[in-house]
């Protein structure tokens, strides 16, 4: 044995998880798969490896500062930092196999060189779907999006959440009526009130030279607030004449309107004009979806509206809606506010005890039981019963089987339920009409 032993350890920002944890995660991920595909989403997966030109063809800024390079060879190289650059390559790339409007999801691993902290991760899963059109698409898909938003949560166990909805052309055009033609910067300024509060937001806006006037303007418009009926009509009160204002008031009517359609209960969504999303992609409708009980969690699902995803890849016009779940993250959150608790050991339902020398006898009784769909596991090793059941007990595992000499003579199993102790020799068959 070597004497060099190395201490076995991760890199900061990737996680690693307990099989118990494992399950869950994957329990989390098989609920908002399912959702994704009820919808109609098609799955894609892209490689994790992408030329660094079709990566980083929108030029640097922080992306190029937080990705991952490759190196072999001469080939320039990068893990992919997120799922829609990679979606809008596929798309470009595969469009004349593809029948639009284009309806995929894509859950997978992500590269960031984030700055190493509590809850950030450099490894993470994200779990996205998105609509593409073929030079146009419907505003009823950005009121479909809430649908399947609201739907996955409610099967993931929460009934207590908000998907926050604005549109930006209402803000930019709100902007641009005070004079203000660009607002990329105070779209991310405005985006980051829920985190820092109005007093800085108001101390950006002075940074970026805005006057105090229109400072308090801007603050007064992002306050309105009421029902999503109200803030729509104190919006139509205020009569802009803008045409990109007068645009967005229109598809955010639109959108609250179909979204009732869709039957999403009025208490878990709400029109929100502070939210603008910071990335600068999103054109129209955003979403930020909050758990009402854990406010400290931050938004767990959000995306939006963009006019034209492929414009580095394609001249084709492929303008579409999508969300994002931070898989990674909100699963951490959940489990480190103890806000869901992870309870399998195993998947394991029966565990199958074979005596000396019955071993055959337990490889066919644990074929049956797959054969049916029920998970079976063998326990091959040597030991005392008091260690096979305690490995039951560590594990969770429902129900043993066990086939010794009397059982084999009689072609049937001492079946036993681990919970109340309960034991009785029966057929296989009587076994599997257990567990139906």
């Amino acid at each position: 044995m070597s004497e060099n032993i190395v201490k076995p350890s991760i890199l900061p920002g990737f996680m690693e998880l307990t099989p118990s944890d494992q399950i869950l995660f994957n329990k989390i991920m098989d609920t908002i798969r399912k959702n994704y595909e009820k919808f109609g989403f098609l799955p894609i997966d892209t490689p994790l490896i992408e030329k660094s030109e079709v990566l980083l063809a929108k030029g640097g800024g922080e992306t190029e500062k937080q990705i991952y390079k490759v190196v072999k060879g001469d080939t320039n190289m990068c893990l992919r930092f997120d799922l829609t650059v990679p979606l809008a390559r596929y798309v470009a790339q595969h469009y004349s196999e593809l029948s639009f409007p284009y309806r995929r999801y894509h859950i997978g691993k992500v590269y960031r060189g984030e700055r190493n902290q509590k809850g950030r991760f450099r490894e993470f899963y994200q779990a996205d779907i998105d609509i593409i059109g073929n030079g146009s698409l419907d505003i009823i898909n950005d009121a479909e999006i809430p649908s399947v938003i609201y739907s996955t949560f409610k099967d993931l166990g929460f009934d207590s959440f908000t998907i926050k909805i604005n549109n930006r052309k209402i803000l930019s055009g709100f902007f641009n009526s005070l004079g203000i033609d660009d607002s990329t910067l105070i779209l991310r300024a405005v985006d980051k009130l829920e985190k820092i509060g109005v007093d800085n937001v108001k101390k950006e806006l002075e940074d970026l030279e805005i006057s105090k006037d229109n400072i308090e303007k801007i603050i007064e418009f992002i306050s309105i607030n009421g029902s999503n009926d109200e803030i729509i009509n104190k919006l139509k009160d205020l009569r802009i004449e803008n045409e990109l204002f007068i645009e967005g008031l229109h598809e955010l009517s639109k959108t609250v309107e179909y979204i009732r359609l869709f039957g999403v209960p009025e208490e878990n969504f709400a029109v929100d004009l502070t939210i603008a999303r910071g990335l600068d992609y999103y054109t129209g409708t955003v979403y930020e979806t909050f758990l009402n009980d854990y406010p400290e969690i931050g938004s767990v699902c959000s995306g939006g509206r963009y006019d034209d995803l492929a414009t580095y890849y394609t001249k084709q016009k492929l303008p579409g809606v999508g969300i994002s779940i931070g898989l990674t993250r909100l699963f951490y959150q959940l489990t480190e506010g103890k806000i869901i608790k992870s309870t399998d050991n195993s998947l394991t339902q029966v565990l199958v005890i074979p005596m000396d020398g019955f071993m055959d006898k337990a490889i066919e009784g644990a074929s049956i039981l797959r054969k049916e769909g029920i998970y079976s596991q063998i326990y091959f090793e040597d030991g005392k019963m008091g260690k096979k059941f305690n490995y039951a007990d560590k594990l969770n595992i429902p129900y043993v089987m066990i086939i010794g000499k009397e059982e084999a003579e009689n072609n049937k199993y001492s079946f036993r339920n681990m919970k109340t102790g309960e034991q009785k020799t029966i057929s296989i068959e009587e076994v599997l009409k257990c567990f139906k």
